[in-house]
């Protein structure tokens, strides 16, 4: 489960757009960045290949939630 999730917009203009994210999980503090296009960008360490298969739509989905949706 991911946990104390937190992010930061970096950029905001007409050609990018990028936020910088956060959470513990497994016991492991991860972060990032997320992009307009929906990539991320994982910084160290990084997560294995099964590992970012499950992380990253649920990355997806909570910055849709806190970026994106109107609350």
């Amino acid at each position: 489960m991911i946990s104390h999730f937190q992010w930061k917009e970096l950029r905001n203009n007409l050609v990018r757009r990028e936020w910088a994210f956060s959470f513990f999980y497994a016991g492991s503090y991860l972060t990032g960045t997320y992009h307009k296009d929906g990539s991320i960008d994982w910084n160290h360490p990084m997560p294995t290949e099964d590992k970012k298969k499950e992380l990253e739509p649920k990355v997806h989905d909570l910055m849709l939630y806190h970026v994106y949706e109107e609350h």
